[in-house]
C-alpha cells in the first residue's frame, strides 16, 4: 500500500492543517471517562506543531444526524484534550462558515483549534461536495488520523481528501502499517482468532480469513453454532442454529484453502451466567439440557497457545468466552497472556482490534505487550473482511 505521510508534506510553517481525528470518546455527566483516543491524536498534533503548522481538528461525536444537538457538542472535550496535548486548545462553535473562519484567521503557527461536531451538518454523512468545499476553505492541507472512521465515505474522511493535498497522520500510519503486516504481507504461518457471540455479524470476516490465513481458531458464542453444525449438543447455549449450513460451508472453504480450523475441544459450562456461578469443564458435546457454554476449556486454550507458538503472526478479534464475568474469563485471559508473552519475546507479531478485544486485553493487563492494538471497531472489522475503506483509498497514491 502506498500513501503519503507527514514526512512527504514539505514545509509546514504557517500552513493550515485540517486534521480528521477520532474524539468520539466515552462521556458521563459531560466528562470524558476514557482519554485513549485523545492520546492517539497527540503524535500527529505534536508533529504538525513542531513544523509550525496551524492545527485545525475535525471530529464527530455520537450521531446527531445532521442537527445541532447540544448534548453532542465537542466542547466538553476541549479541557481534557488540552491536558493531553499540553497546550491550550481553542474552540469554534461551528466547523464551517463565519465562526470557523474567524477562529482559523485568529490562529498563529503552532496553535491548536477544535471545530464543532462535523455531524451537526447533513452534508457530513452525505459526503456532500459543497460541505466538503466549505471545510476545505479553511485548510491548506488535509491529514486523516482517524482510521476508526475510515470505513465511512463521509465528507471529512473521503471528499475532503480529494480537495487538498492529503496525508496519513501518525496514528493512521501506525494502523495501516500494522494491518498490512498482519494480513497484507505477513510473516507466515498466520493464525487468526475470531470470537464473540454471533456468527451472523462475522460471516464476511470468516469467509475472507479462511482464504488468507494458515490457521483460524473460532471461539466465544459463535463457536457454539459451529459445534451444533457438526452434530454436537450445545444444551441451552446461545446458538444460531439457522446458520448451521453456513457454518458447514465455512468449514468446507477452510479445507479447500488449506486453512486449519480450530474449534473447541472442551468447554466450560454453567446453568446460569452469574459472577462466581458453579462452572464445570466438559468435553465438547457433553452438556446437560439446562447448561450453557460460557468459556473455552483448558485443553482448548492449551492447544491454541501451542498454535500461537508455531505461528509467526497473530490477528485477533473477539473473546473466547464471557470474559467480563469470572470465572468465565479464564480462557480469554490465558490466551491473551500467552500471545503477549510470545510478542514480548519477539517470537510473534500480534495484532488485535475491536472493542471487546481491547477491553479483554486491558483486563488481562497485556495491551502494551501486543505488537499493535487497534482501537477501531467497524473499520478494523471491514479491513479484516477484505473491504475497501473509502477514507484509506482516498489517501492512496
Amino acid at each position: 500500500m502506498s500513501f503519503k505521510t507527514l514526512d512527504d508534506a514539505g514545509d509546514l510553517h504557517g500552513k493550515r492543517a485540517l486534521v480528521r481525528v477520532d474524539l468520539n470518546v466515552p462521556m458521563e455527566d459531560g466528562k470524558v471517562t476514557d482519554d485513549t483516543r485523545l492520546k492517539a491524536a497527540k503524535p500527529t498534533v505534536d508533529k504538525l506543531r513542531a513544523g509550525g503548522a496551524k492545527v485545525i481538528l475535525l471530529a464527530h461525536f455520537d450521531r446527531p444526524k445532521g442537527k445541532v444537538v447540544p448534548s453532542m457538542s465537542l466542547k466538553p472535550v476541549v479541557g481534557p484534550l488540552s491536558k493531553v496535548l499540553g497546550v491550550p486548545v481553542a474552540f469554534a462553535s461551528d466547523c464551517i462558515g463565519p465562526k470557523a473562519r474567524e477562529a482559523v484567521n485568529a490562529m498563529q503557527p503552532g496553535d491548536v483549534l477544535l471545530l464543532e461536531n462535523v455531524r451537526f451538518h447533513e452534508g457530513e454523512e452525505a459526503n456532500d461536495r459543497k460541505f466538503a468545499d466549505a471545510l476545505a476553505a479553511n485548510g491548506d492541507l488535509y491529514v486523516n488520523d482517524a482510521f476508526s472512521a475510515a470505513h465511512r465515505a463521509h465528507a471529512s474522511t473521503e471528499a475532503l481528501a480529494n480537495r487538498l493535498p492529503a496525508y496519513a497522520g501518525e496514528q493512521m500510519r501506525l494502523e495501516l502499517t500494522a494491518l498490512n503486516r498482519a494480513l497484507g504481507d505477513p510473516e507466515r504461518p498466520v493464525l487468526g482468532i475470531v470470537g464473540g457471540s454471533k456468527v451472523s455479524t462475522k460471516l464476511d470476516l470468516l469467509q475472507n480469513l479462511v482464504t488468507k490465513l494458515d490457521k483460524l481458531a473460532i471461539g466465544g458464542g459463535m463457536a457454539n453454532t459451529f459445534l451444533y453444525a457438526q452434530g454436537h449438543d450445545v444444551g441451552s447455549s446461545y446458538c444460531e442454529k439457522e446458520l448451521a449450513d453456513t457454518a458447514r460451508e465455512i468449514i468446507r472453504l477452510a479445507g479447500q484453502n488449506n486453512c486449519k480450523l480450530f474449534l473447541p475441544l472442551d468447554i466450560v459450562v454453567a446453568e446460569k451466567l452469574a459472577p462466581g456461578a458453579p462452572a464445570r469443564v466438559r468435553p465438547v458435546g457433553s452438556i446437560d439440557e439446562d447448561e450453557r457454554i460460557l468459556d473455552a476449556g483448558p485443553e482448548t486454550v492449551e492447544r491454541l497457545c501451542r498454535a500461537m507458538g508455531n505461528s509467526r503472526t497473530l490477528i485477533w478479534n473477539g473473546p473466547l468466552g464471557v470474559f467480563e464475568m469470572p470465572p468465565f474469563d479464564k480462557g480469554t485471559m490465558e490466551a491473551a497472556r500467552c500471545a503477549a508473552r510470545l510478542a514480548r519475546d519477539g517470537k510473534l507479531v500480534a495484532v488485535a482490534g475491536g472493542g471487546d478485544t481491547v477491553a479483554a486485553l486491558n483486563a488481562a493487563g497485556v495491551t502494551d505487550d501486543f505488537t499493535f492494538v487497534s482501537t477501531a471497531g467497524g473499520a478494523f472489522l471491514e479491513w479484516m473482511e477484505g473491504k475497501t475503506l473509502p477514507g484509506v483509498a482516498a489517501l492512496q497514491n
